[in-house]
């Protein structure tokens, strides 16, 4: 398999975790752990809006453009961010997020992230 199905592949996995750890936090109130304010109301608007963004992204890479890598690596830091905000928050004590699944998603964000990145920066780079 070539870089790009790699990317394609990661990418879709990569989303799919995020969208499942969005719905789970719902269930722990995430828009009062990071303060937003509106709710639940606002933050469903906030997910609908990043949904759109990574299917665009998705549509743009499946096209082989050069602005789905780019959208591939901002699904790769938007992933490491979400691992780097809730680890604080785990490590601060918080009980939001102790469930094992809600665990496994915020690890495999972890893994799925670093790999699609990898082979994201290796699609970019020109053939020899």
């Amino acid at each position: 398999m070539d870089d790009h199905t790699w990317t394609v592949r990661l990418y879709t996995l990569n989303l799919a975790v995020l969208i499942t750890h969005e719905i789970d936090s719902a269930y722990w109130e995430e828009w009062a752990l990071f303060g937003i304010p509106g709710g639940i109301q606002v933050f469903n608007l906030l997910n609908l809006l990043v949904v759109l963004v990574f299917l665009e992204g998705f549509r743009r890479l499946v096209r082989r453009e050069r602005r789905g890598y780019q959208f591939s690596l901002l699904l790769v830091a938007a992933g490491l961010f979400a691992v780097v905000a809730h680890s604080y928050f785990l490590a601060l004590g918080r009980p939001e997020f102790r469930l094992p699944v809600s665990l496994a998603l915020i690890v495999l964000t972890f893994v799925l992230s670093v790999a699609q990145g990898v082979v994201t920066v290796r699609a970019l780079r020109p053939a020899n």
